[in-house]
């Protein structure tokens, strides 16, 4: 958890949205869904700490009613594009158009290394053995399938601005599969550098120690659009990088766009 996160006992704060963040990050609204931008340090699911601490919680209070229906989520660190139904019929339908391939999510991301041309990784994933982080994933024979295919769109400093397109939605599949062609996400506790760097934010919240390994707060994922022309919506959502990502794009002195 960030410094500003921890109240002066120790103890963690924790993040609550306000109306008028959530009405700011709304991208559309119908009938039928409510699409969000959501930040990189916003929680999809509800949590004991009421409706406010999540993107789940604060929609659902948002639009008046008893359930909003996340389509998929994303990690509370990944950015970008979110979609909630309004009932559970529509979501059932995108639910269903996403398993069929019918529905298609583009990510941004930023990786470790040049990568000067695409490349698809189809490698199996499932629990990585041996893992400190039990939410781990690994490529391994006996693994579900999984496939991601990654476009690089600018490069300079030892660092890559790829675009990240998935075949398959498994756990972390783009993170697992970018650490597997030796090219992890900046600033990715888990698939980055070393998986304890995770159990050491968990104790001491972010640390100059910690940005000197991991260089972000956070995995430098962000959901940059959804297709749902063949979801029976018609439309394709799309959010820009974040300030944070651009940020770090220029520091390296390479386009984002």
């Amino acid at each position: 958890m960030r410094p500003e996160n921890k109240a002066p006992d120790g103890r963690v704060r924790v993040r609550l949205i306000r109306p008028d963040e959530l009405k700011s990050w709304i991208l559309h609204e119908d009938g039928q869904v409510v699409v969000i931008n959501k930040p990189g340090d916003v929680v999809c699911h509800p949590s004991k700490a009421g409706p406010a601490s999540s993107l789940a919680g604060a929609v659902r209070e948002y639009l008046g009613l008893a359930a909003a229906h996340l389509v998929f989520r994303l990690d509370r660190e990944t950015s970008g594009v979110v979609v909630f139904a309004r009932t559970p019929e529509v979501a059932a339908r995108l639910q269903g158009a996403l398993s069929g391939r019918r529905a298609r999510k583009s990510y941004l991301a930023i990786m470790t290394g040049e990568l000067t041309e695409p490349a698809a990784v189809d490698q199996p994933l499932g629990p990585a053995e041996g893992a400190l982080v039990l939410a781990r994933t690994a490529a391994r024979p006996d693994g579900k399938p999984a496939r991601t295919v990654f476009v690089p769109l600018s490069r300079g400093g030892g660092f890559t601005l790829a675009r990240a397109l998935p075949e398959t939605g498994r756990k972390h599949q783009i993170r697992a599969h970018a650490q597997w062609l030796g090219h992890p996400l900046v600033g990715d506790k888990i698939y980055g550098p070393d998986e304890r760097c995770f159990l050491e934010f968990l104790e001491t919240g972010w640390t100059p120690a910690l940005e000197a390994r991991l260089l972000l707060p956070r995995q430098a994922l962000h959901c940059s659009e959804i297709d749902l022309r063949e979801a029976g919506l018609d439309r394709v959502f799309s959010a820009p990088l974040p300030a944070d990502l651009r940020a770090f794009c220029r520091g390296r002195c390479f386009p984002t766009s």
